[in-house]
């Protein structure tokens, strides 16, 4: 089944559970779980994504930018969910721009559709639809370039388009986000001034 039919259509059966106070809360943080400061920390479900046991850090140089086609809290109940078999690292939420982080960077989401990109990249899904550009609010692309700035600083990464690139751009990928509105310009000066 395709990615994103897959995160919409799990999305009618997990909304219940995401309106449950408990699945907006997320659990205690485990020493170490951010690799992000500004996150909240909300757990994937481990049948979601790979464990990297024994491996202290794993060589990431590309971000893979989505829109989850989907809003905030769901995207986490998908990701919660062990039967989804998707995850990303972080999610954005429009509004204020908040960050979750969903899966440790030293583990491999299941985000781009192709396991060397998975393998190699890190996942930030967005609050939205890729043909509702007003989810692409101020704060969502100040927030997401803040995050992406912080992940290409500790990973060794350039601020540019050959290493911050769509889900759209994955070899064998038929998905189209984060879309043609989506201002790549503008988030990678904002990703510049990080």
């Amino acid at each position: 089944m395709r990615r994103r039919s897959f995160l919409q259509g799990a999305a009618v059966t997990a909304a219940s559970a995401a309106l449950l106070p408990s699945s907006v809360r997320a659990p205690a943080t485990p020493p170490g779980a951010r690799d992000y400061a500004g996150a909240l920390w909300a757990p994937a479900d481990t049948a979601n994504y790979t464990v990297t046991k024994g491996v202290r850090a794993r060589r990431v140089d590309r971000i893979v930018i989505h829109v989850a086609q989907q809003m905030f809290t769901p995207t986490i109940a998908i990701f919660r969910n062990p039967a989804s078999r998707v995850s990303a690292h972080y999610v954005v939420r429009s509004g204020d721009g908040h960050v979750a982080q969903c899966v440790r960077e030293r583990d491999i989401a299941w985000h781009a559709g192709a396991w060397d990109y998975n393998v190699r990249s890190i996942g930030i899904e967005h609050e939205g639809w890729v043909d509702r550009p007003e989810y692409f609010t101020d704060a969502l692309y100040l927030r997401s370039a803040r995050l992406t700035s912080d992940i290409c600083d500790r990973h060794g990464l350039p601020k540019d388009r050959e290493h911050i690139i769509g889900h759209h751009e994955v070899p064998g990928s038929d998905h189209t986000d984060p879309g043609d509105l989506w201002d790549w310009e503008r988030y990678l000066r904002l990703v510049g001034t990080g």
